[in-house]
């Protein structure tokens, strides 16, 4: 995969800013911060200020693993799939991003607000990346990689257009849902749905391999 500079500074620029915005708030923290929120919104978990640098450090490690698992893809299938991979890169450092900085927002204001705005965020990158789980091309790190999946091209195929279909459909259900219903009740759809945009991909697969298609899919 040829290396693109002003891409790569997109995506590290991304990355950045948590770590960024902790630095700016860092003196205004008290010695002991919220770390753990419930589906309600009440803080479950009080821990020291320096347990923060790690979601500061982590989409910055994020950036670096999935520059790195290219090069040791062992078909270089990742590789092959070009701007589609840097896609999805966007995507998933576009919500670490905001899912980061919101937490890091919500213990310097010592509230988590509306848990309902979470749910929301992660909705949200069920359907981008929905969208494009149909471009994923068989590989060992990327997609919904079970046995079956990865021992038949045309069983991953019809895998991702179908789980690509679900977590769209999943994604936007938990966003109206948001819209709609109390925390607890938005918190116990966003678990089902989840359950169940994770786990019927995984059995569809194995459906497929039990009863594979007669004609593969190009």
């Amino acid at each position: 995969m040829q290396f693109n500079l002003k891409k790569e500074l997109q995506l590290l620029l991304l990355s950045v800013l948590p770590a960024s915005f902790l630095a700016y708030v860092w003196n205004g923290l008290p010695a002991k911060v919220p770390l753990q929120w419930g589906m309600d919104g009440a803080v479950n978990r009080y821990g020291s200020k320096m347990e923060l640098l790690l979601i500061g450090i982590l989409p910055i490690v994020l950036y670096a693993l999935f520059l790195f698992i290219p090069k040791i893809d062992p078909k270089k299938r990742l590789d092959s799939m070009g701007n589609k991979y840097y896609t999805i890169r966007l995507i998933t450092a576009l919500f670490i991003t905001v899912l980061f900085t919101f937490i890091i927002y919500s213990i310097k204001e010592q509230s988590l607000g509306n848990p309902n705005y979470i749910f929301m965020i992660i909705g949200a990158f069920f359907v981008l990346l929905g969208n494009y789980f149909k471009t994923i091309k068989p590989n060992y790190f990327v997609g919904i990689r079970t046995p079956w999946t990865l021992e038949n091209e045309s069983i991953w195929k019809t895998t991702h257009r179908f789980a690509g279909k679900l977590w769209v459909a999943g994604g936007l259900i938990i966003i109206i849902s948001c819209f709609i219903f109390n925390e607890q009740t938005a918190s116990t759809l966003f678990l089902i749905i989840t359950g169940i945009i994770t786990l019927i991909p995984i059995a569809h697969s194995y459906i497929q391999f039990k009863n594979p298609p007669k004609e593969s899919i190009s």
